[in-house]
């Protein structure tokens, strides 16, 4: 099963305390993702607070430099390469359905949604993990996980295992859980100068 070999990888990383081997594109002068207005959920995540309660926790807690970006990479990369990237039609036979990846794999946001719980269970506050949707270099809806840390807002991806900057993703950002309230989402709508390769 994959998602156990994601977690001996992940517990792997843990215990060495990530190392120095993973590399982090991290720009000091990384922006914070702009907050326009409150906004609905996407379709798929109308229930999520209901049905994964910990998905909409907030609280900043400590800082969150370096270490949690190391840890961010690290999450990153065991994941996507523990979950098989599989539709959610084929899965449920439904257009959108959010939820944590299974067995046979999981598609763009049950990626977002794994690596929010992983990184909660390793101890980031999860007002730190926001969910948000983008539209990607094709012009297609896809999910990502932002990490807030003391530095700007970083992206976690299924598309690349670099952990990078929100401006350097070339990814439009539509909306994200709201920062203050992850409960309820807001509108984004901000473009990304760069076009990062996977």
């Amino acid at each position: 099963m994959r998602l156990t070999r994601f977690a001996l990888v992940l517990a792997t990383l843990l215990a060495c305390g990530a190392g120095p081997v993973l590399a982090i594109d991290a720009n000091p002068a990384a922006a914070f993702l702009p907050v326009r207005s409150e906004a609905p959920p996407p379709a798929g995540a109308r229930g999520l607070c209901r049905s994964l309660d910990w998905a909409c926790a907030g609280g900043r807690g400590g800082a969150a430099g370096a270490e949690v970006l190391k840890l961010a990479t690290a999450v990153n990369r065991a994941a996507n390469g523990a979950v098989r990237s599989v539709s959610d039609m084929a899965l449920y036979a439904v257009e959108e359905r959010w939820a944590l990846p299974t067995e046979r794999g999981g598609d763009c946001e049950d990626y977002a949604l794994f690596k929010k719980l992983s990184l909660i269970r390793a101890g980031v506050a999860p007002g730190r993990l926001l969910l948000a949707t983008v539209l990607d270099r094709q012009n297609k809806g896809h999910a990502v996980l932002i990490l807030r840390t003391d530095r700007g807002d970083f992206v976690l991806d299924n598309a690349t295992d670099r952990v990078l900057p929100w401006d350097k993703t070339g990814y439009l950002f539509v909306r994200m859980q709201n920062p203050a309230r992850p409960a309820g989402w807001v509108s984004v709508f901000a473009q990304s100068g760069g076009g990062a390769e996977s």
